[in-house]
C-alpha cells in the first residue's frame, strides 16, 4: 500500500485542483504528504539576457525562496498531517519521477483544464511523467470550476476489466483503497462486436448476431462473477458489475458520468503502457472525457 503522497505544484490554479483529493487521501490513508516544487534552471536561463549572467544566481535563489514560501502556505491547508515541503532544481518531470522513487509513493497531479489532454499531449510535465515513471499516478483533470479548498468526496471506484491478467494488476491497489476509503466497487467489462465480423472471410456465411452477443455476455458475466467473489473474499462488501455493449472508453465514461464522486482505476501496459496511453488508448480518452480522477497503475 502507499506510504507517501507526492504532490507536485507549480503555483498555478490548475495544479492546485489536486489538493482536495490530496487532503482526502492523506487524511484517510494516514500517510505523509510531500509537496514538491521544481525550479527549472534551463527555463529561467532563457529569460536572462546576454551579459546578465552575474544576476542569474540571485534569480535562482529568489525562485527557490518564492517556491518554498508558496509550498509552506499550501502545507497549512493540510491540518493534522505531516507535510514536507521540498524544492529541487532541474527538469520538472525528471525531479518528480526521481522524488517518487518507488511503487509505495502515489504521485497525484492535475492536467490542464478546458484543453486538458490536448495540452497534456503537447509536451507538458504530466505527459513526460507518464512516459517515464514506473510508479502509480493519480491524474486529476482540472476544470474551470475546480476548487483547491476542502476535501474531495469519493464514494465509488470504477474498475474496467477486459479479462486479461494485465488489467487485473490494478486490483491489489483497488482492494487497499476500497477498504480504507470505504468505497463501493463497480466492475465494468464492455464488449463490441462489429456487425460484419465475418465479412470478407473465405466461406463467409451469415451469422446470428444475437447468438454471438449472448455468448460474449455469458462469458463476461461468468468472469465478472468470479471477480466479485474474489473481492468479497478479501473483505470488500459492496461490489457490482456492468456489461455494456459499446467501446471500452465510451462505456467507462458513460458510467462515470452517471455515477458522481467516482475514482477510476486502470492499468496500463508494462514497458509500452504509457506510450500507448499517449497515442490514444482507452486510458487517454477516459482521462480526457470522464471528468473523474484516474488512478493509473503500470502493469508488469
Amino acid at each position: 500500500m502507499y506510504t507517501r503522497l507526492l504532490i507536485p505544484l507549480d503555483g498555478s490554479k490548475t495544479a492546485e485542483a489536486v489538493l482536495p483529493y490530496g487532503r482526502t487521501l492523506a487524511g484517510t490513508l494516514k500517510i505523509p504528504v510531500e509537496l514538491l516544487g521544481v525550479v527549472d534552471i534551463a527555463a529561467l536561463a532563457t529569460h536572462v539576457s546576454h551579459g546578465s549572467t552575474r544576476h542569474f544566481e540571485p534569480i535562482i535563489a529568489e525562485s527557490v525562496r518564492s517556491s518554498e514560501e508558496y509550498l509552506k502556505r499550501i502545507a497549512k491547508t493540510f491540518p493534522g498531517h505531516g507535510v514536507k515541503c521540498t524544492v529541487e532544481k532541474g527538469k520538472a518531470e525528471e525531479v518528480i519521477i526521481e522524488t517518487a522513487g518507488s511503487d509505495t509513493t502515489l504521485t497525484a497531479m492535475a492536467t490542464h483544464g478546458r484543453s486538458g489532454i490536448n495540452r497534456l499531449l503537447l509536451g507538458s510535465v504530466a505527459e513526460k511523467v507518464l512516459r517515464g515513471s514506473p510508479h502509480p499516478l493519480l491524474l486529476i483533470r482540472a476544470s474551470e470550476e475546480a476548487k483547491s479548498e476542502g476535501e474531495a468526496v469519493l464514494k465509488s471506484v470504477i474498475v474496467p476489466l477486459d479479462g486479461s491478467e494485465l488489467a487485473e494488476n490494478v486490483l491489489p491497489a483497488v482492494v487497499e483503497l476500497v477498504k480504507t476509503l470505504k468505497l463501493e466497487v463497480l466492475l465494468l467489462r464492455a464488449y463490441q462486436i462489429p456487425i460484419n465480423t465475418y465479412a470478407g472471410m473465405e466461406d463467409y456465411y451469415p451469422v446470428n448476431y444475437e447468438e454471438i452477443t449472448g455468448a460474449f455476455r455469458d462469458e463476461a458475466q461468468s468472469y465478472l462473477e468470479n471477480k466479485v467473489g474474489e473481492l468479497k473474499r478479501k473483505g470488500i462488501e459492496k461490489v457490482s458489475f456492468a456489461i455494456p455493449e459499446g467501446s471500452g472508453a465510451h462505456e467507462i465514461i458513460a458510467l462515470a458520468q452517471r455515477t458522481p464522486d467516482n475514482l477510476i482505476a486502470m492499468c496500463t501496459h508494462g514497458r509500452s503502457g504509457v506510450k500507448r496511453w499517449v497515442l490514444g488508448s482507452v486510458t487517454e480518452k477516459v482521462v480526457r472525457l470522464s471528468g473523474d480522477p484516474v488512478l493509473i497503475v503500470r502493469g508488469a
